[in-house]
């Protein structure tokens, strides 16, 4: 078997020899008129039309005077019929090759095809081509979709391979894509403005996470790569834009797993004049158009392990109520043994500062691997909620609500604190714990809280990542992303070719 440098050095010739006849192997314009799965949709709208059509080469096959080229662009397959007698006087330069040059292409090379649509004698929609032109001479062949590709990493790594060898990998960022389209058509049906905002951060803020950290040169100051878009769409509620969203990155420097990476993709929505009973009807609402955009048809969906069904109505689930059934907790009158032995009860490793927060929250990770979805989590203690409102008739509790689905919260909403006062006693209480060394706490911000001192209305905020589209389609969270961060490797194949 040919070493992969063996198989680029004869490609390399290839290109040599090609570049001696005067042809351009790279020329910057296609000609392309139509797609290769038009052709095929539509064979009676074309038929005995002539067309120009490109694509990558999958497989060449000569048989005499004949030749058949299968190409594919993103949109399907279809195959280029050439006869020796209808390949005359190739202008080399402009890339076009005769039928005595079809030795010098090889699977994975770009072409494109002028000629009729027909159906050969075996009836297979294909192009009979006059004029053949090279686009791209490519160096190194595609991996075999089994042998080549079977490590995870160097799928993972060269991407744009598993894309083009496996077309489930290829159709779920198509998927991918959609989901966020779908997101900004719901919105814009609803009025909403997408307004870009800052991803460099002086105080990073809106969650509980650990911040990258960067320089800027130009006025020698750390900042800070955003944890969460919330405190900069208030801003614009408090500056006037009544319904406010974006989609855009957001970076946590936390641990990697199947469901979390550090670099993300997220979405945020501000409605002032709402509450979060409106946020919860409106964020399923969302939840169905979404689906039906990206899943038409599909209501049940098979989610790590659970079997989640969107057409039921979504459960609501008291939190005060759940953790007291199955611990025994009040977590209203925090006991910090009683949760301290309540963690240890279930395994729970405390490599944290215990305080009610952490505590209370890392009882509720072990008791939501249970519920499966999808369903709303209501009444977080106030504590637990540095940024929502709390309810008039029960100080204590907040007009929160979380999405649960197949055992993991997949987003939050509530309704915004706007009394400066208070915001400020909670950015305190936030500050003190982070003071205290609590790295997940969050900062003390003067400017927002300065902004809420000139007015922000009665506003309801709602975010979700990425996340929730890699759990519709069940899948760790790398292989949701085109191109995870991985640790740096330079494989010796490479070395060796680039002489490094």
């Amino acid at each position: 078997m040919s070493t992969l440098k063996e198989l680029r050095d004869v490609r390399l010739e290839k290109l040599k020899t090609l570049r001696g006849l005067g042809v351009d192997p790279y020329p910057a314009k296609s000609s392309r008129n139509i797609t290769c799965g038009k052709i095929l949709s539509e064979f009676e709208s074309f038929e005995g039309k002539q067309i120009v059509v490109a694509g990558r080469i999958i497989s060449i096959r000569e048989h005499g005077k004949i030749a058949f080229i299968d190409i594919k662009d993103q949109s399907g397959k279809v195959q280029l019929y050439l006869k020796q007698e209808n390949i005359k006087s190739p202008d080399l330069k402009y890339s076009e090759l005769g039928f005595e040059n079809l030795d010098l292409l090889d699977a994975g090379d770009f072409v494109e095809g002028t000629g009729r649509v027909v159906k050969t004698q075996r009836g297979q929609v294909s192009v009979e081509v006059v004029k053949l032109r090279l686009l791209t001479k490519t160096l190194r062949p595609l991996p075999d979709k089994w042998e080549g590709l079977k490590d995870k990493e160097t799928r993972l790594r060269r991407r744009y391979l598993d894309t083009n060898i496996n077309e489930e990998v290829f159709q779920r960022f198509i998927r991918r894509a959609k989901f966020w389209d779908a997101h900004r058509e719901f919105f814009k049906q609803h009025g909403f403005l997408e307004i870009n905002i800052p991803v460099l951060e002086m105080v990073p803020g809106g969650a509980d996470a650990a911040p990258f950290i960067t320089h800027m040169e130009s006025i020698d100051q750390d900042f800070y790569l955003r944890i969460s878009q919330e405190l900069y769409l208030k801003r614009l509620v408090g500056g006037g834009y009544e319904k406010v969203f974006e989609i855009g990155p957001r970076f946590r420097n936390e641990g990697l797993s199947d469901e979390h990476l550090p670099e993300h993709m997220a979405m945020e929505f501000y409605w002032a004049y709402a509450d979060y009973k409106e946020g919860m009807d409106f964020v399923k609402r969302l939840y169905s158009y979404v689906m039906e955009n990206v899943y038409p048809g599909k209501k049940v969906f098979d989610i790590r392990g659970f079997k989640v069904d969107f057409s039921k109505d979504w459960e609501i689930i008291d939190f005060a109520e759940i953790m007291k059934q199955r611990f025994g907790v009040d977590v209203y009158k925090v006991d910090l043994k009683q949760v301290e032995k309540a963690l240890r009860e279930n395994k729970v490793r405390i490599d944290f500062e215990l305080n009610a927060q952490r505590g209370v929250d890392n009882l509720w990770k072990v008791l939501r691997h249970s519920i499966s979805g999808p369903a709303f989590l209501v009444n977080h203690p106030k504590y637990m909620s540095p940024l929502s409102k709390s309810m008039v008739e029960f100080p204590h509790i907040t007009e929160r609500f979380q999405p649960v689905i197949a055992g993991s919260e997949l987003g939050n909403g509530w309704s915004e604190i706007n009394d400066p006062l208070d915001q400020l006693e909670r950015f305190k209480e936030q500050q003190s714990m982070r003071d205290l060394g609590d790295k997940e706490a969050q900062w003390l911000d003067i400017d927002y809280v300065e902004m809420l001192e000139y007015g922000m209305p009665p506003t309801f905020g709602y975010g979700h990542s990425e996340r929730v589209f890699w759990f519709l389609e069940d899948v760790p969270a790398r292989e949701g992303v085109p191109f995870p961060q991985l640790k740096h490797e330079m494989e010796e194949t490479t070395k060796e070719i680039y002489g490094l």
